[in-house]
């Protein structure tokens, strides 16, 4: 009797309607992995911008720098989701979850019903609050449409002030000093991407920026912007700065206020389970929304394409019945100049460091061990030790110090 049942369920779970909210990485995998998995049923995907699904990381990078046409950016062709019977809707967004009707009610006054349901609702900008932020030439960068108003601006001799010295900061100066752009950068903290990268890693950056001719403005944060209609000057630590055009860069925050309204539980993100479950066994979520257990087993909130698509995945398996526990390895990049930054886990500042190789050649690497054991890896021009190094984490390899360090002993060796 149980097989029939089995089937019964899985036939039933097979011709249901998924409703996914976000149409970004996440989405688009979801969409895949479902119907690879045999899911026959009704896709819908809603998302709030005019454009499919498209990669992210490249509009701070390639697409800002004018080397990567709009169509590239796309992460399906636009057969993908005919063929795939999904239907689009886009720019629209959803006002909110009925968890007991199991329904969604659109901004243009659709009401969708769903089986289940998908939350990839990924992250917005964390707007500057200071005087003068409302001023026009102050941009932000979180999508297309964000870096074709930056592309109108973009040019030789202007004044860029960017507020933020992380991934999104770093990455545009390095477009904007290639441009000719004169670039200034205000970082509130005592070092350049000091919340992603140990301090070898940031003092390399920082030098590397600095000799390419920008501006640091190390420990000193933003307290206005000022200008009669347009922006004239930045205002930090009591000092006027002359500016055309600033850019901030200063995160993001996790798209959960749909979640919330839906009495769904949330702390930095939507909280999910290893299965990407939340709460409500018709209702996932996955990517940068998610406040989910990492593989240390320690809550916390990812934002990378790694994460998205890994969780897009295991989140189909568990829609289909076929959960499988989310435990995967991080990894993380960034491009500036002619300089590659590939990172694997998660360190912390007690970690024991080891750098690999001369940083002054360009070429160098950073392993992270806790406990004797390699827990992450950056490596700047380095793909021998990012490869390897993933490779050592997901083993748990425990690597002597000394050996790591000897760039004498291939990466192949030590793995």
């Amino acid at each position: 009797m149980l097989a029939p049942l089995l089937e019964m369920l899985f036939r039933t779970i097979m011709s249901q309607r998924i409703v996914i909210i976000g149409a970004g990485q996440a989405g688009a995998q979801a969409v895949t992995s479902l119907r690879a998995e045999g899911f026959a049923g009704a896709i819908a995907m809603i998302g709030d911008e005019p454009f499919a699904p498209y990669q992210r990381p490249p509009l701070s990078k390639a697409y800002l720098m004018g080397t990567l046409e709009r169509a590239r950016l796309f992460l399906k062709p636009e057969t993908f989701y005919r063929e795939a019977n999904c239907e689009l809707i886009l720019g629209v967004s959803v006002r909110v979850i009925d968890r007991k009707a199991r329904t969604v009610a659109l901004t243009d006054g659709r009401t969708l019903s769903y089986d289940m349901l998908l939350l990839a609702t990924g992250t917005r900008v964390r707007r500057i609050k200071c005087p003068g932020a409302d001023l026009a030439g102050i941009h932000y960068l979180r999508s297309i449409e964000d870096v074709d108003g930056l592309h109108a601006v973009f040019q030789p001799g202007k004044r860029l002030a960017i507020v933020g010295g992380g991934y999104i900061g770093l990455e545009v100066a390095a477009v904007a000093a290639k441009h000719g752009l004169d670039v200034m950068v205000f970082e509130a903290m005592d070092r350049v991407m000091a919340r992603a990268v140990s301090k070898p890693v940031s003092d390399f950056f920082e030098q590397a920026h600095r000799t390419a001719g920008v501006k640091l403005m190390l420990n000193t944060g933003v307290e206005a912007f000022e200008g009669a209609s347009h922006l004239e000057a930045v205002r930090a630590s009591g000092a006027a700065y002359p500016a055309d055009i600033a850019l901030v860069g200063i995160g993001v925050v996790p798209n959960m206020d749909l979640a919330k309204d839906a009495d769904l539980a949330c702390e930095d993100g939507i909280v999910v389970d290893q299965n990407c479950a939340t709460a409500d066994p018709a209702i996932f979520a996955a990517g940068d929304c998610t406040w989910h257990v990492g593989r240390e087993g320690v809550p916390l909130r990812l934002e990378s394409v790694q994460n998205a698509i890994d969780q897009a995945k295991h989140a189909a398996y568990a829609m289909l019945g076929k959960p499988k526990i989310y435990s995967e390895v991080p990894w993380f990049w960034s491009d500036q100049y002619d300089l590659k930054l590939q990172i694997a886990g998660l360190a912390r500042s007690s970690d024991q460091i080891v750098v690999r190789g001369d940083p002054g050649t360009r070429k160098f690497a950073v392993f992270h061990l806790r406990d004797a054991a390699v827990v992450a890896v950056e490596a700047v021009n380095a793909a021998s030790e990012y490869l390897v190094g993933r490779k050592l984490i997901v083993a748990g390899a425990r690597v002597a110090p000394e050996r790591l360090a000897d760039v004498s002993i291939p990466m192949k060796s030590i793995a």
